[in-house]
């Protein structure tokens, strides 16, 4: 079987998002299937329908079944992992501004204080997300407006990602910084 990569976007994310084109592009000519889903109501993100949506979209995960996310689709991508049974291993993941601990820098209305609160005060059992993920990786930029460099310690703490931070990208985002490329994702990708 083919090596699967799925690339999963954050709050309010889409398919054709940003870097999101030249990494399905560039996976594929190194030979591996990518899907990149759209997870529903993107703008009210909800772990009981994105988690689900995500599920569906890989049916039957494998140590041939590789990650990406950005943003909120890393807790997407631990949370899917949380739901696997014992035993159920995949290759890898990759992980862009992500976070477990706390956000900064969004604006004060109910709608957005709501989603931080659902995702960040919802339990996660990062021994169980472990014993699924053998590899991973977290990336962090200096200077993102929104996750905060102590968000690192979770991933390499609890999940034992490599950690890698990287000077002036902000959010990874293509709309707000321009991202149309992440070499640092597709390098450490190829190397899972």
């Amino acid at each position: 079987m083919n090596k699967r990569v799925f690339i999963v976007h954050g709050w309010d994310g889409y398919p054709d998002e940003g870097w999101f084109p030249w990494l399905k592009k560039s996976l594929e000519q190194a030979g591996f299937k990518v899907f990149v889903p759209q997870l529903p109501e993107a703008a009210n993100p909800r772990i009981n329908n994105w988690v689900p949506a995500l599920a569906e979209t890989i049916k039957e995960a494998d140590e041939q079944t590789y990650f990406v996310g950005h943003s909120l689709g890393c807790s997407t991508i631990a949370r899917y992992l949380e739901s696997l049974p014992d035993g159920k291993r995949v290759g890898g993941a990759v992980f862009a501004a992500g976070f477990f601990k706390r956000l900064t820098g969004l604006e004060d209305a109910p709608d957005v204080r709501e989603t931080v609160r659902h995702w960040l005060e919802t339990p996660i059992d990062f021994k169980k997300v472990k014993s699924h993920l053998p590899r991973s990786m977290a990336i962090f930029s200096d200077t993102d407006p929104y996750i905060p460099l102590d968000n690192q310690e979770d991933f390499r703490d609890k999940l034992g990602s490599e950690i890698i931070v990287v000077r002036d990208q902000g959010h990874f985002s293509g709309g707000r910084d321009g991202t149309r490329k992440l070499p640092v994702v597709l390098e450490k990708m190829l190397n899972l």
